[in-house]
Order: C-alpha cells, then structure tokens, then sequence
C-alpha cells in the first residue's frame, strides 16, 4: 500500500498549502485592522500546522496496535476535560460557548481531543465485540452510553455541530460493524425529540434554520453570514477574480478564514478553485477506504473507517455549509481552515491512517 500513502500524503500537502494560501490572503487585511499584524493567522496557523506534522510524523514510529491499550485512559482524560472546560475559572468562554482552554496565548478545545479518543475506543471495542455487536446489551448499549456521556458534555458547551459529527461516525462504525437496524432505528427515533427540543431551546439555532431555509428573506440579519457567503462564491465566477482580490474578506463575510474560508476560495479561484479542493477530498476519501478495504486487523480496519467518515464527513458539512445545502454548524475545512487543536488532531488522524497503512504492509510482508 505504499502508492495509497503516497498519494494520501500528497493530496494532504495540497491541501495544506492552499490552506496556508487561502489563510493568508482572507485573514490578512482583518488582522492587520484589528491585531495590527497582517500575518497575525498564518504565523499561528504555521506553528500548529508544524506541531500537528511533528505529532503526524511521531505516531508513524510506533505500531498504531498500542494504542488500544491506551483506549480507555484516553476516553477518561478527554471526557475530563470536557468536565473542566465547562468550569467559569478553567475554561475560556468566547461568544457564549466556553469550549477552550487558554494557556497564554494559545488555546486548547479539549472536543478535539474527544473525536480522537473516541474513534480509538470505539474501534477497540468493536475490535473486541465484534461477534456481539448484535446484542443490545453487551454490542450496542455500552458504546451508545460512552457516546452519550460524550455529547452530553459537549452539548452542554454548547457545540450541537462537534456533538452530530462524532454521533455520526460512531454510528457509521458500529453500522459497518453489524449493528442491527432495529437498535439503530429505536436509537433515531428516541434521538430526534432531542435534536428538535436542542434546537428549539436556543434561539441562535432555530435562526440557523430559518436563515438556511431561505438566507435572502433577512439578507441583512440572520441570512447575512450564508448570503455573504453565496455572493463570494457567485462572484468567483469560473476563473475567479484573483488571489488576494476578494471583496467579501473585506469585513463583509465572517468567520473567512475559518469556517468559510472555501467561499473564499470560490472568489478569488473560482470555480476551479473550488471544484480542486472538493475533488482534493473526494481522492482522500477514496485512497482512504482503500486502506480500510485492505486492512485485515479489525481494530485498524474500524479505525480507518472512523478517520475517513470523521474527515470526510466534516469536509462535507463544511462545503455544504459554504454553499448553502446545509445550515451553519460551525465545522472548519479540514486542513485548509485556521484552527489550532482542530488542525494538530487533524493531522495526527491522518498521521494514525498512514500508520495502519505501513504496519499492515509489514505484517503481509512476514
């Protein structure tokens, strides 16, 4: 499989430089009008982008088996965050959530660490039980109460997108791994209620909705962030208007480098732009589930299941979002959008992915 690590670790790098690109040319005139450094981001962005490498590169040394030993300490650690991030004198609360932890100048959001403990528990425990997924008790149930006890916290930030996100890998894992559709049916149908009342309980999401379903009716309240974001695209054309011409960075559209930094994309590259970095994923998904395909080890084939849904999911709901298809959930692009602890455990998933890819080259090679 050393072509499909190859090319997974090429399609990576492209993504990472136009996201150091892109980075630069949406955040520059704001951080220079507000932060008074124009290069404020990218600075960061390339330190978190150089910790993430050095964690990626450092988790290819050893055998990624190991890791199963360390399942359930890390499950504990980071649902012990989660705890503390939730306390007024630990964690930072930004905008309403109080999702991170801040040490200086640099913060921490300890759901990062949550997707990650979550996939390799979750894939050990699948590893395990794999011949009772089937039975409620001992297959379903307990992965379902560790996930619920996980979104639970989450929620509680509130972060609804993180919490939808790993509910819906787990469940694409333990479907893979033979879950019945009864207990999957039962699940959806005690879950919807919940969804229903979370998002009717904040005002700010049913806004989300209401701006989703029709963002031109209040193009200047609610829908003004996915308007904003469509005329970017709009004005991109196919060609685009040019690297570092956009209008819409210019304090029209909000959160541009991070979470729409692809309507970005779609303004300054256009069309083109945008349909490389969708193509870009759709081959990172594909020589991903080539490894999953030709891994024999359960644990690391339900881990390469986990990594690629994690990713590729959360870089549908991004450019789903960007374009209007989806609401606001608040999800970066992987590895194109600034982020901190979101990048470094981006690239450490990718590090784990190429790892099971190697040993299982080593152990056919035996």
């Amino acid at each position: 499989m050393r072509n499909i690590r190859i090319s997974i670790a090429t399609i990576v790098a492209f993504l990472v430089c136009i996201g150091i690109v892109m980075i630069y040319s949406s955040s520059g005139i704001y951080a220079l009008q507000v932060l008074n450094d124009k290069a404020y981001f990218l600075k960061r962005h390339l330190l978190f982008l150089c910790v993430g490498t050095v964690l990626m590169a450092g988790i290819m040394v050893f055998d990624y088996r190991d890791l199963r030993k360390m399942a359930k300490p890390m499950l504990l650690i980071s649902l012990g965050l989660l705890v503390l991030v939730l306390i007024p004198e630990i964690g930072k609360s930004h905008f309403g959530a109080r999702r991170w932890f801040k040490v200086g100048p640099f913060s921490f959001q300890p759901s990062e660490l949550t997707k990650f403990a979550m996939l390799i528990y979750v894939a050990d425990f699948l590893a395990r039980k794999k011949d009772k997924i089937t039975e409620f008790r001992e297959g379903f149930l307990p992965v379902m109460l560790v996930l619920g006890a996980s979104c639970l916290l989450i929620v509680k930030q509130p972060d609804l997108g993180t919490t939808l996100l790993i509910s819906s890998v787990v469940l694409i894992m333990i479907y893979i791994a033979g879950a019945r559709w009864l207990h999957l049916s039962i699940l959806g149908v005690l879950a919807m209620p919940v969804l229903v009342f979370l998002v009717a309980s904040a005002p700010y999401r049913m806004k989300r909705i209401v701006s989703f379903l029709d963002p031109w009716k209040d193009s200047l309240g609610s829908g003004f962030q996915l308007t904003q974001s469509q005329i970017a695209l709009g004005s991109g054309g196919f060609w685009g208007v040019g690297l570092g011409k956009s209008m819409q960075k210019l304090f029209y559209l909000p959160a541009a480098h991070t979470d729409f930094i692809l309507s970005i994309v779609g303004e300054e590259l256009g069309l083109i732009g945008t349909l490389s970095v969708v193509m870009l994923f759709m081959a990172f998904i594909w020589q991903g589930a080539r490894i999953a395909k030709r891994t024999t080890d359960p644990f690391g084939y339900f881990l390469c299941v986990g990594i690629v849904s994690m990713l590729g999911l959360q870089a549908v709901v991004n450019i789903g979002v960007s374009i209007g298809a989806f609401p606001t959930k608040g999800l970066p692009l992987p590895f194109v959008s600034y982020g901190g602890s979101a990048l470094i455990f981006h690239m450490l998933s990718v590090g784990l992915l190429l790892n099971i890819s190697r040993v299982e080259d080593l152990c056919g090679s035996q």
